[in-house]
């Protein structure tokens, strides 16, 4: 009996730094039924599949509660209309419960509301108005607003208040503090300021707020997560503001408790270290949410109404209850509210924000639309053919949502790091202080040594405050953070960005892959060409007293019933001569060579000389022929009657516009391009050398095109195949790339790890570049990161204070690492003005005409 694996994205919160994503993947695959657990920091989401019979969403709920973090969940009212008693409110109860994804429901008969506790993503408004309509009542949303897109901005947000109020609670208490501390230093304005100010007991007062209030959540956080088992970075900033302020107080109140006196009385490092950890968090609160701007950008384009005809009337209901089948009114300038097919009218419709087209597409009767883009002129009605979770757009944010979701190697490899350095950093500063205690201020200590950036000598410190300080520097200036937050920003920048030229990566693997290509293999047909033969010569044997209108029609009457483009193309030229086409007494497809057929009391064969060899049939009298058509690039389908050579039928598939152009633009970037196709040798060197391919796999059956992507890899090639996505799915998923180009709305149903919206292979380029480009800050940030606490840690550490004496104080630690984390951020944002070389061409090359444009205005004005 084979397991069904449901799939589920639940969102976490309480999550700060690597080590959480660590434990939180950790307790969820320990979960029995549960497996491919991934945890996301960037987007405080875990992406996991698991067996219905086995697990529920309790068990997953418990088990991230039990390591100290929690499922998110969001609430809901609705106004329920049709309950009259007690019954009511258990049957609309009982509706709700029943939802997965709902933790809890609680109905008011006497207010007619329903306030549901669910999580977010795994059940939607328009599910629990569905179970409430399904048992007799209406419910209708209280609140506007309480969609994905605005519980985030609104998480963010609070985030950004609160860190904002600590911070200005931090500042405004540490100026005294660092007024009292550096008292001696203030020169003339010690006469403004009073003297008591500097006593260490005032200076004690002052930093005990800034610690128990903004500083309180690293002390509140800790403890939750020890309590679970759990190390975060939480509990290095706990450790090394209570270490700090703990002895600061100790010798205050007992100097003589053999802590270093009051000359180990480190009040300012307490306070001022709080205020910047503080900084540093409020600088990524109001950075971080910017690099998922795309997916926001895309949620706004989902429209909140539509207008649709119900029962002969006119009605204005919200988009996500419209049905399939419904016929949708849309005037100019509104969005189309979901996906479906125009029935009457006519206008142009910008889809530029879906597909990347910078101009409008006309639409009649019979045409396409899609949910999200935008009427610009005409007025139209069109029927609802897929609504809700199935809409192109609805499918493009899910896959964004789960390329955002997903984990890069890189990654992987950057938190397996980050989530085991909590621990291994809490002993190294006991090491630290230890060698420093015992060893360390014998030997180097230096009474004249201070330190970075301040006045102040560390004469008075004695041991045991000198230990302690590098010990506390060591804990704060090694945290994980920016080496957790290197990866998943700039992943969520770059599937972002990629989205907004009509690329959509399936997963950070397929950015990372992307990058490392060497050699990228086109289909033929379809992808380098437009599919679209058509017939450009006949030529019957003279031995033979066939006319070419007769040999066309045989050929196309043998053809009628196949679906191969070139036997279409040879239907479609005979119907364009005017020619009747009788139906065939019998048919069979030869798949890679050919047809044969019995039309009219004749045996026809139609195909590729491989399948005229094998039957015996010569065609010697028309080879030259042949060869010369092959030569100017044009496939040739020789054609048998009776068993006698009759003729050739020449058909030519026309490149598509941009071919040659895409072709340049890879071989700029070093790339080897390679073509594949099921025509001869010669038809195919034709069309390479129109675009300028550099390898050509030639008479390939659709069935080994796979076999020769392996061939390439077999050469350690890093190989990426394009083509359409249906009868490529084998040799795009052999690759270590698929790309399917062309595909379209439907974006859910390809095959291949990029899927290109538009029928432009230059898009192959756009992934090409964005993928470099996002690659190119990973590693930027990784750099940062690390060099960070490769530097960080031995000048914490002490190391080279035997030879500078000098050391970095815990406070000026805490600054480096708050400049560590926004540096990181700060860098991926970099990538939202990134703009593929195409986009930038065609920007400056509109700028060009703008510029010639008023020169001819000025010219005609004078």
């Amino acid at each position: 009996m084979t397991q069904t694996l449901s799939d589920l994205t639940l969102p976490i919160s309480g999550m700060t730094c690597a080590s959480c994503v660590s434990h939180v993947e950790d307790a969820l695959k320990e979960v029995p039924g549960v497996s491919n657990v991934t945890v996301n920091l960037a987007t405080n989401k875990a992406n996991l599949s698991y067996d219905p019979q086995r697990a529920n969403l309790t068990d997953m709920q418990r088990a991230v509660d039990g390591v100290g973090y929690a499922v998110a969940t969001a609430e809901l009212t609705f106004d329920v209309s049709g309950m009259t008693c007690a019954s009511c409110v258990d049957h609309v109860e009982g509706a709700l419960k029943d939802l997965r994804g709902v933790t809890d429901a609680v109905v008011n008969l006497g207010l007619n509301t329903a306030r549901v506790t669910y999580i977010p993503g795994v059940v939607s408004t328009s599910g629990m108005k569905r179970a409430v309509r399904e048992v007799g009542y209406e419910a209708q949303e209280r609140s506007e607003g309480a969609d994905a897109l605005d519980r985030e901005r609104q998480a963010r947000e609070d985030e950004l208040k609160r860190q904002g109020r600590n911070l200005i609670i931090a500042v405004a208490i540490g100026v005294f503090v660092i007024v009292g501390t550096f008292y001696d230093a203030l020169g003339p304005l010690k006469n403004i300021i009073p003297v008591w100010l500097s006593y260490k007991w005032v200076i004690g007062i002052l930093t005990t707020p800034i610690v128990f209030g903004p500083g309180r959540q690293f002390f509140t956080n800790s403890w939750r997560g020890l309590k679970h088992g759990v190390t975060d970075m939480n509990l290095l900033y706990a450790t090394g503001i209570g270490a700090a302020y703990g002895i600061a107080v100790i010798n205050t109140v007992f100097p003589k408790a053999g802590f270093g006196g009051e000359g180990a009385t480190f009040f300012e490092s307490a306070a001022l270290l709080t205020g910047f950890i503080i900084l540093g968090r409020w600088l990524e609160a109001l950075t971080r949410g910017r690099t998922s701007e795309a997916i926001r950008k895309l949620m706004k384009l989902q429209p909140k109404v539509a207008r649709v005809m119900r029962n002969g009337e006119e009605q204005e209901i919200p988009a996500d209850e419209v049905e399939l089948d419904d016929v949708i009114l849309v005037r100019p300038g509104e969005s189309i509210a979901v996906d479906g097919e125009v029935v009457d009218g006519y206008s142009a419709v910008d889809e530029s924000m879906l597909t990347g087209e910078s101009l409008p597409v006309e639409k009649k009767a019979g045409d396409a639309v899609i949910g999200g883009t935008i009427n610009k002129t005409g007025a139209f009605k069109f029927k609802a053919t897929r609504v809700g979770k199935e809409t192109a757009l609805a499918q493009i944010i899910k896959l964004v949502e789960d390329a955002q979701a997903s984990k890069a190697p890189i990654q992987k490899l950057a938190d397996w790091v980050a989530g085991h350095f909590i621990l291994g950093v809490h002993l190294l500063a006991v090491a630290v202080f230890l060698f420093w205690f015992f060893f360390g201020f014998n030997w180097f200590f230096d009474p004249n040594s201070s330190f970075i950036l301040s006045p102040y000598k560390l004469g008075e410190i004695g041991v045991f405050g000198f230990s302690l300080l590098l010990s506390v520097t060591v804990l704060v200036i090694s945290c994980p953070c920016a080496v957790g937050l290197a990866t998943p920003s700039a992943m969520m920048a770059g599937t972002g960005k990629a989205a907004e030229f009509g690329v959509l990566f399936k997963g950070a693997e397929a950015i990372e892959y992307t990058s490392k290509l060497q050699t990228i293999v086109f289909d033929k047909t379809g992808t380098l060409t437009k599919g679209q033969p058509s017939v450009t010569d006949v030529v019957t044997n003279p031995q033979s007293s066939v006319s070419t209108d007769q040999l066309l029609r045989v050929a196309a009457m043998a053809e009628k019933n196949s679906e191969h483009p070139l036997g279409e193309a040879i239907v479609h030229g005979a119907e364009e001569r005017g020619l009747k086409l009788s139906e065939a007494e019998s048919f069979n497809s030869i798949p890679g060579h050919g047809v044969e057929a019995k039309v009219e009391g004749s045996e026809i064969l139609l195909g590729n000389r491989k399948l005229m060899k094998e039957r015996g049939v010569d065609f010697s009298a028309l080879m030259s022929q042949a060869e010369a058509l092959e030569v100017d690039g044009k496939t040739v389908m020789f054609v048998a009657l009776n068993r006698q050579a009759a003729g050739l039928i020449a058909v030519a598939d026309t490149l598509k516009e941009f071919s040659a152009d895409a072709i340049k633009r890879l071989h700029k970037l070093g790339l080897e391009v390679a073509m594949i196709t099921g025509d001869n040798r010669r038809t195919a060197d034709a069309i390479a050398r129109k675009v300028g391919i550099d390898r050509v796999l030639a008479e390939v059956l659709p069935q080994d095109k796979a076999e020769e992507v392996k061939k390439l890899q077999a050469q350690g090639k890093k190989v990426a195949m394009v083509g359409d996505g249906v009868n490529d799915a084998p040799a795009l998923a052999q690759a270590e790339v698929g790309m399917a180009i062309g595909s379209g709305t439907d974006v859910a149903k390809e095959t291949g790890d990029i899927i290109l919206i538009k029928d432009d292979i230059r898009d192959v380029v756009v992934a090409l570049e964005i993928a470099k480009a996002t690659m190119r800050k990973v590693r930027q940030n990784l750099f940062w990161a690390f060099i960070y606490n490769v530097l960080g840690i031995p000048l914490g550490a002490g190391l080279f204070y035997p030879l500078v004496a000098l050391i970095i104080s815990p406070e000026l630690a805490g600054l480096l690492m708050a400049v560590s984390s926004v540096t990181v951020t700060l860098n991926t944002l970099l990538l939202k003005g990134f703009k593929p070389s195409i986009a930038r061409e065609h920007k400056s090359k509109g700028a060009d005409s703008a510029a010639l444009s008023s020169a001819a205005v000025a010219v005609g004005n004078d």
